[in-house]
């Protein structure tokens, strides 16, 4: 079988655009496969889909969650496509989001921001003895914990704990934060897709880590540059009446030129 794709890097996060029409119950067995390939260092896959004349595209992840960073990136492949330049906004349908997504791009500067979802709570957690703060996004939540060591012993305890009773969820992650040196590391699983990956960036997870560090502070506007691993993601919240009324996440995207893949 034989696929265009193309290859994206929003800030470390990869992703792998396929470009031809896959029906859905193939998606996740074709994206283990893609995954696998060695050249691409992918950590995702996305599936470009028929889109509605009022939007500006359509992408579905392999495993139907939301994913910021490859939403955004979409968005840039989406304006190249299309020839535009300079600053833009597109209109995107994609997965584990009910309502359209807008994202702002510089296409000369290479870069993109995604409005995200709103969390639909925020709670504390306890795993291993050791308190974080569960925020829940709609189809994808991060238990956001600081001073503990990256092991994926500790996100599987994590996923015994909370994880196991949300049945809901299309992925899911552990954001393990340094405070003292200002670095994110995101490990996060789609069951759908099989996957389980140390993600070089999180577009989710940076933006689930400012909610859980600004839970309780006064209205107002947060932003914070989240550093991790392959790259680094700006996310944004806006705090109104106790609550986040508004969420976004940014960085670089570059696009790789798109090639053809026997699978």
């Amino acid at each position: 079988m034989k696929l265009h794709v193309v290859r994206a890097n929003p800030a470390g996060n990869i992703t792998l655009y396929v470009l031809d029409p896959v029906e859905k119950e193939k998606r996740g067995s074709l994206a283990e496969k893609l995954l696998a390939m060695e050249e691409f260092q992918a950590e995702q896959v996305g599936y470009k889909c028929e889109s509605a004349p009022e939007f500006d595209g359509h992408m579905e992840m392999a495993g139907g969650e939301f994913c910021g960073n490859a939403t955004r990136a979409y968005g840039m492949l989406m304006a190249k496509e299309k020839g535009l330049t300079g600053k833009q906004k597109l209109t995107l349908e994609v997965s584990g989001c009910e309502t359209p997504v807008e994202v702002s791009l510089d296409v000369d500067a290479g870069t993109a921001k995604a409005q995200m979802p709103l969390p639909r709570f925020v709670r504390p957690e306890r795993v291993c003895g050791k308190e974080g703060i569960l925020v829940h996004l709609g189809g994808i939540a991060h238990f956001v914990v600081d001073g503990v060591e990256p092991t994926k012993e500790y996100f599987d305890e994590a996923e015994k704990v909370i994880f196991t009773s949300m049945p809901e969820l299309d992925a899911y992650g552990v954001m393990f934060r340094d405070k003292a040196s200002g670095k994110l590391t995101p490990l996060v699983k789609v069951p759908a897709a099989n996957s389980l990956y140390w993600e070089g960036s999180c577009g989710s997870g940076s933006l689930a880590t400012v909610i859980a560090e600004t839970e309780g502070e006064p209205d107002g506007d947060y932003a914070k540059d989240l550093i991790q691993p392959a790259g680094t993601v700006r996310a944004e919240v806006v705090r109104k009446g106790g609550r986040v009324t508004a969420a976004y996440i940014g960085g670089d995207v570059t696009l790789d030129a798109p090639v053809e893949v026997e699978v």
